[in-house]
């Protein structure tokens, strides 16, 4: 737990009462700071996070993932941190496998390592259609970037205190996974993926979030942002 008291975690939340809790007891068993940024939850995200040991941060107008994460960003910045973690607030993602990006920054000196649920060692299982959506997401940003990157739309990602002085989040909705790879890719600053295993619970999938995320990922590249 000491050599990741560098670390911040940040989650963005957005009425996510049922599971924050877990999420949170999950993470903190690893990582000792975890900010809890809530985008204008209906429901009690932010005291319940609370409870779970986390800080936070609340949005009073709904303004998004992105605008969520840009304001963990600046606040984990604030607050001296040498890497931030963004992990997403809904169960998907597994608390080691950050552990293990956090580690590999540290020993590689890599900027940033972005997750991946694609790569040899992951053990996602991805529909055909995400899976070709995913795809074409990736093969836009390597058009748009040069960065060859497998999965550009992982919500679980490390960056480095100095590239993410890079980062400056316009995109407050979900356009902002591929605003992050363009301004990581112009940091000019040594990157990796990893292999991670995404966890599509009951919870997540009675929210729609492989749907809507496969249709995010139209728009992000109708969108084409910078």
């Amino acid at each position: 737990m000491q050599q990741r008291s560098d670390t911040w975690v940040v989650i963005p939340a957005f009425n996510e009462a049922p599971v924050i809790g877990g999420v949170i007891a999950g993470v903190r068993a690893l990582f000792p700071r975890v900010l809890v940024v809530d985008d204008a939850s209906g429901d009690d995200t932010a005291a319940l996070a609370r409870r779970a040991g986390a800080y936070t941060a609340v949005h009073p107008l709904n303004l998004g993932q992105g605008a969520a994460l840009q304001t963990g960003f600046d606040a984990a910045l604030a607050r001296g941190a040498r890497y931030v973690v963004t992990f997403d607030a809904d169960g998907q993602h597994d608390p080691a496998d950050a552990a293990a990006m956090v580690d590999r920054a540290r020993r590689e000196d890599l900027a940033f390592v972005l997750g991946s649920r694609f790569l040899d060692g992951g053990g996602t299982q991805v529909g055909a259609l995400k899976r070709a959506l995913l795809h074409v997401g990736a093969m836009a940003a390597h058009a748009r970037t040069g960065m060859a990157l497998t999965d550009t739309h992982n919500g679980l990602r490390v960056i480095r205190a100095d590239a993410l002085a890079h980062v400056h989040l316009t995109q407050g909705r979900m356009a902002h996974a591929s605003q992050i790879v363009s301004q990581l890719a112009g940091c000019g600053l040594p990157g990796a993926e990893h292999p991670v295993t995404i966890s599509y619970t009951d919870y997540s999938r009675a929210k729609g979030q492989p749907l809507l995320n496969s249709v995010n990922i139209v728009v992000d590249l109708v969108l084409g942002e910078r």
